[in-house]
């Protein structure tokens, strides 16, 4: 059950991602400011939340990468990829559709 429920969580959230994109690239100046309004805190406060589970503890270590006999130091791959995505991606031209990953190029329902 565990499987599927993670299953079930992450197409959701890839198909909410989509929705997003596409709805970034495709709607209309007041559409998007709309959409901006009501998903960019959502989206800020959950990177909040996110980097708030991967602040370093005491030793250095991220608590939520780390294992009990293999400790990861910080930054860890979730602060480099905030760094990435919110910092130096914003500076970088969206990759050409051929090179996204393969969820972000699945078929998603029509703007209304």
């Amino acid at each position: 059950m565990d499987e599927t429920l993670g299953q079930v969580l992450r197409d959701a959230v890839r198909e909410r991602l989509d929705m997003l994109s596409e709805l970034a690239d495709r709607a209309d100046a007041t559409s998007l400011l709309s959409v901006a309004r009501s998903e960019l805190p959502r989206l800020t406060e959950g990177w909040r939340a996110l980097l708030t589970a991967h602040e370093a503890d005491e030793k250095g270590n991220c608590p939520e990468c780390s294992s009990r006999w293999r400790p990861q130091k910080a930054p860890c791959s979730v602060w480099r990829s905030a760094h990435e995505h919110l910092v130096s991606g914003a500076l970088a031209p969206r990759p050409a559709r051929h090179l996204r990953p393969a969820h972000a190029l699945r078929p998603v329902a029509p703007v209304p």
